[in-house]
């Protein structure tokens, strides 16, 4: 079943910035939200991931009301640009955290982490730092810690600016990949126009802390 999002007039004041953001975002797609520097996307996932709390209105997923309710138990994983891998942990490690935090795995554990590696193309780096990884490989490590979480919604903030044109691609495409594996619901900041046309379903538009459009 698709896991909607609804925002029902959610306001927030944050200093001297008024949000107010009003509208559904459709389940099962991958939505791209767009706008100026400033406006208001980052802060409309952080409200989504329960990072920002509403002064006023209703946050449903799939129905269900989220204010109120821990980050940790919100049906939601969030990526962002910096990975936030920590670098003295190796990247099997990294990625177990996505499954306990405490790192209690047992052996279904330790082999959902194995699979996730292998399907975000990473087999085999187990034992490898962040610091001996690309870029793009970090970022691979972040998507499977990501998996093995295994929220119907993935929010991502502008995951893929710190790399180049070919490697944005790269991971657009395994984005997709993943994403119609899963049939989750994916919202993405970007503010790369043809990462939003190569990957999108949906764009919404944020403009001066409100939704100001849906193509």
């Amino acid at each position: 079943m698709p896991v909607d999002i609804t925002l029902d007039d959610v306001a927030l004041r944050l200093g001297d910035k008024d949000f107010l953001f009003d509208g559904q975002i459709e389940g099962a797609k991958v939505s791209a939200v767009t706008g100026r520097s400033g406006s208001g996307k980052t802060t409309l996932l952080n409200l989504i991931a329960g990072f920002e709390k509403p002064d006023s209105g209703e946050i449903l997923i799939a129905g269900e009301r989220m204010n109120g309710l821990h980050i940790s138990r919100r049906p939601v994983t969030v990526v962002f640009q910096e990975n936030n891998l920590f670098a003295h942990l190796d990247i099997f490690t990294n990625v177990g955290l996505g499954l306990d935090p405490a790192l209690k795995l047992d052996e279904a554990g330790r082999e959902k982490v194995r699979d996730a590696l292998k399907r975000v193309g990473l087999e085999g780096y187990d034992k490898r730092k962040p610091a001996t990884l690309s870029g793009g490989e970090r970022q691979r490590a972040a998507f499977a810690r990501a998996l093995v979480r295994d929220r119907p919604v993935l929010l991502l903030d502008e995951p893929f600016a710190a790399l180049d044109p070919d490697m944005r691609g790269e991971m657009g495409r395994l984005l997709l990949e993943l994403h119609r594996e899963s049939g989750n619901t994916v919202v993405i900041v970007s503010h790369e126009p043809d990462e939003v046309e190569a990957i999108a379903d949906h764009r919404l538009v944020v403009e001066d802390g409100q939704l100001s459009a849906r193509y």
